[in-house]
C-alpha cells in the first residue's frame, strides 16, 4: 500500500509527510480540556496530533479534531497500541476500537507503544501489516524501541517501519538510537522533548534563549528540529501551545547547536521497569 501524503500547514516542515512539530496529549485526560487543547492547536497551525490507548483520551482527541475548523484530511493523526493488547487478535480488535473512539476510518500512524508484555515481533507486526493492507493505518511505527528492537522490527515487517517514538531532548540526546534510525530511514519522534520542564533549568539553553529573546522551550524544540527529530510536546493551555508553535521561527547557529550537543547530561524522565533498557 502506498503511503498517503496529507497536506500540512505551510509554516511547519515535514519529515516524509509527517509534520515535525505536533501536539502530545499524554496525561491530558479531562475530556473537555483535551478536546479544547487539540482544537486550539489545530487552529494555531498544528497538523500533527499524538495520542494512545493508554492515555484514555482518544475520544476527546477525536472530539477536538471535529471541533476545529480544520478538515480531517489535513491532520496527521497518530495513536498507539498498549502493551496488554499486542497479541495478534488483540491488535486487530483494539485498533478498531481506537478508530471508533477517534471517530475516523484510519490513522496516519499506528505505533507499538512498548516492546513489552504481550509484544512478539512476528505476531504483533503481522497484525499491524494486516491493518496496513486494509487501509486502516497509513504507516507503522514503534515506540520506546532500542536499536536491536528497531532492527528486528524492520526485519520481520513487510511494510516499512516509519518511525520510532522515544524520549529525546537536550538532556537525553539518544545519539546511537538516532544514528540507527537514520541508517534505516526510520524517523525519530521525540516525546517529553522539554524533559518535563527540566530544560528550563539548563544554563546553556537559558543563555541561548536570552540571546534570541525566546523561551527555553523554543530553543529545545528548535534544536530537535535542526537535528532532524520530530517533537510532540504536551501542552494544554493556549499560551504554551502558541509558545511551542513559535519555535518554528527560531533558527540556531551551528555554534549554538554544538553548545547544546555538548551539554553532556543524561537525564531519562520515563523509565518503567518493563522498558527494554531495564
Amino acid at each position: 500500500m502506498a503511503t498517503n501524503e496529507r497536506p500540512v500547514s505551510d509554516d511547519c516542515p515535514t519529515a516524509n509527510g509527517m509534520p515535525m512539530l505536533g501536539l502530545g496529549t499524554w496525561k491530558n485526560s479531562d475530556p473537555a480540556a483535551c478536546a479544547d487543547s487539540v482544537a486550539t492547536a489545530l487552529e494555531t497551525g498544528y497538523r500533527h496530533i499524538d495520542t494512545a490507548q493508554a492515555y484514555n483520551n482518544e475520544a476527546a482527541v477525536g472530539d477536538g479534531i471535529e471541533q476545529a475548523a480544520v478538515d480531517r484530511e489535513e491532520v496527521f493523526l497518530a495513536t498507539k497500541i498498549w502493551i496488554d493488547n499486542l497479541a495478534y487478535d488483540d491488535v486487530l480488535e483494539t485498533a478498531e476500537a481506537s478508530l471508533d473512539r477517534l471517530g475516523v476510518d484510519s490513522v496516519d500512524l499506528l505505533y507499538v507503544h512498548w516492546p513489552s508484555r504481550t509484544y512478539d515481533a512476528e505476531n504483533t507486526l503481522a497484525a499491524f501489516n494486516e491493518l496496513y493492507e486494509q487501509g486502516k493505518i497509513d504507516r507503522i511505527g514503534v515506540s520506546n524501541f532500542e536499536p536491536e528492537q528497531v532492527a528486528e522490527a524492520i526485519a520481520v515487517s513487510d511494510a516499512p517501519i516509519f518511525a520510532n517514538q522515544v524520549e529525546c531532548h537536550p538532556l537525553l540526546q539518544q545519539p546511537e538510537l538516532r544514528k540507527v534510525c537514520a541508517d534505516h530511514d526510520v524517523e525519530l519522534v521525540a516525546y517529553s522533548p522539554l524533559a518535563r520542564g527540566a530544560v528550563f533549568d539548563v544554563p546553556e539553553i537559558n543563555d541561548i534563549a536570552d540571546d534570541h529573546g525566546v523561551s527555553p522551550a523554543q530553543i529545545s524544540l528548535a534544536w530537535l528540529r535542526a537535528e532532524g527529530v520530530t517533537a510532540i510536546p504536551k501542552a494544554t493551555g493556549e499560551d504554551h501551545i502558541s509558545d511551542n508553535w513559535a519555535s518554528l521561527s527560531v533558527e540556531l547557529s551551528e555554534g549554538e547547536l554544538e553548545t547544546i550537543r555538548n551539554i553532556g547530561t543524561t537525564d531519562r524522565r520515563v523509565d518503567p521497569g518493563f522498558a527494554p533498557w531495564n
